[in-house]
């Protein structure tokens, strides 16, 4: 990883925990080669019933983010158990980027009779944010969808991105 964010809140993040959990999230890139930076937080909280000690930790990855919390007696432990949580979600998102990539897309079968026609079963609404193509691409990879919809950074227009059956994008935009 290229950039660690350390915060504590109601404690201070000593220089062994942060070595500690610096550490930790090295072992991650093994999982995905392409993260790009990470946001830890340590709290404190002896109010709350069980376990004092609270980590979260957010790893940005160029196709999404993916995030964990855990507590735990102290920090040591919660961060352990954090980075468990996170290696399971990345082998997950590695997974679905690599399945993605080589399953045949199934064809429909054509209707038949007018009640087996298709019909709309499902409405969206869906925020379209600002983004460039490629970071579109990213997001629908991560989400595991075949198209995406967004706004495109370029012309401000309502753009669809979408995976060929060759493996590479199309993109879709108004003329």
């Amino acid at each position: 990883m290229n950039i660690y964010k350390m915060i504590g809140r109601n404690i201070d993040v000593t220089d062994a925990m942060r070595t500690y959990a610096e550490d930790k999230l090295e072992k991650l890139n093994r999982f995905s080669g392409e993260i790009v930076d990470a946001k830890v937080v340590m709290s404190f909280n002896d109010r709350v019933g069980g376990a004092p000690a609270k980590v979260e930790v957010q790893v940005n990855i160029p196709n999404g983010i993916v995030r964990a919390e855990e507590r735990a007696a102290d920090h040591y432990a919660a961060i352990d158990l954090v980075v468990d949580k996170l290696e399971r979600q990345l082998k997950k998102v590695k997974g679905r980027v690599e399945a993605k990539r080589t399953e045949a897309k199934p064809q429909p079968e054509p209707a038949t009779d007018v009640e087996d026609a298709p019909r709309l079963v499902r409405t969206k609404r869906h925020v379209l944010r600002p983004m460039a193509p490629e970071d579109a691409a990213m997001e629908m990879d991560a989400l595991g969808h075949d198209f995406y919809v967004f706004r495109s950074i370029d012309t401000e227009e309502v753009a669809v991105i979408y995976l060929r059956e060759d493996g590479n994008y199309g993109l879709i935009e108004p003329a």
